[in-house]
């Protein structure tokens, strides 16, 4: 039985336009081309197209899908091997689910949202970088690639030691920001400091680069909303003090 590109779209989700890319590119070619010029699929083309949607949720490149396809020629290993993967991803969901669900109880048991937390919690457990991949990889491709290889490196356990000392790092920022401290000033730069240092052990942006990852904070709802949890204005204040360190300190 065979299927048009149209069919595939419908029962995909994913767009005719899409599907003719994945042709072009060597990575979906369609069973055969109609006498009326469409592409027709068939049941190895939808397995295999499955395998690519299902790699694609899991955040990679169309680069990696194919190589990974390629490497596994055996279906019936490539979706058990699939399979282990995704119930992976179940269980981070789960506990990113886990997280907000708590974050949710604090707040709405606070009435002062001031900066008083002695004990920060980790307000990125289960949180992958994923969701932003599209937009580094469309921004910085070569560092965005050289960051990917860099976080494969990285266990469990090192991501979630780099979570809580980012809601750590984001108290402290808060608290400067709480008691009127300039964004020039030593103490907050130190601080600003080390984050970059963190993030060079991924990329290193240069100025204008590491200028619109302060923007994006106060841009993007996603990052703004992790800043508003901690206190009102973070987002702004942790901007302007990357716009003064790039400035002062990062070359074009």
């Amino acid at each position: 039985m065979s299927w048009s590109i149209a069919d595939v779209a419908r029962m995909s989700g994913v767009t005719a336009r899409t599907l003719r890319h994945y042709d072009d590119i060597g990575l979906l070619e369609p069973a055969y081309v109609g006498t009326n010029g469409y592409r027709y699929y068939e049941d190895g083309q939808l397995l295999r197209l499955q395998q690519i949607l299902v790699l694609r949720e899991l955040g990679l490149g169309l680069a990696e899908i194919a190589e990974a396809v390629e490497s596994e020629p055996d279906t019936l290993a490539a979706l058990k091997r699939q399979h282990v993967r995704l119930l992976g991803e179940r269980n981070r969901l789960a506990r990113m689910a886990d997280t907000v669900a708590r974050t949710i109880a604090e707040l709405e048991g606070k009435t002062d949202m001031a900066v008083e937390i002695n004990r920060p919690e980790n307000l990125f457990e289960g949180f992958g970088n994923t969701q932003y991949d599209d937009e580094a990889r469309e921004r910085w491709p070569e560092e965005f690639e050289q960051s990917r290889r860099n976080a494969a490196t990285m266990t469990a356990e090192d991501v979630e030691r780099m979570q809580r000392e980012m809601t750590a790092a984001m108290i402290r920022m808060a608290e400067f920001m709480a008691a009127g401290t300039p964004v020039v000033d030593g103490a907050v730069q130190a601080e600003i400091d080390t984050q970059y240092q963190d993030i060079c052990r991924f990329w290193t942006p240069n100025r204008d680069a590491y200028k619109c990852v302060g923007q994006m904070y106060v841009d993007d709802e996603r990052f703004k909303a992790n800043y508003e949890k901690i206190a009102e204005g973070l987002a702004e204040y942790q901007r302007d003090a990357m716009v003064a360190y790039a400035d002062e300190r990062l070359g074009e």
